[in-house]
């Protein structure tokens, strides 16, 4: 391993395997963006959902309101 970093061009060629892989292993387990919604005829409006997908219902949201000063 100290045999590496003797020559600047070999731990520069090695930092760049490092980081390579880094970035590969976080391309790869990274969670798929969510759909987006879209509004169209039949569904005029979409209903906002929560950090898992759930529907937020109007009591929700006036129980949030509570919590942010909003009422």
């Amino acid at each position: 391993m100290s045999k590496i970093f003797r020559s600047r061009w070999s731990a520069l060629i090695w930092a760049g395997g490092v980081i390579w892989t880094a970035y590969d292993v976080a391309e790869a387990t990274a969670p798929p963006a969510p759909p987006a919604a879209k509004a169209d005829a039949h569904q005029p409006e979409a209903r906002p959902t929560d950090a898992t997908g759930t529907a937020v219902s109007d009591q929700d949201m006036k129980v949030l309101a509570k919590f942010v000063g909003g009422g």
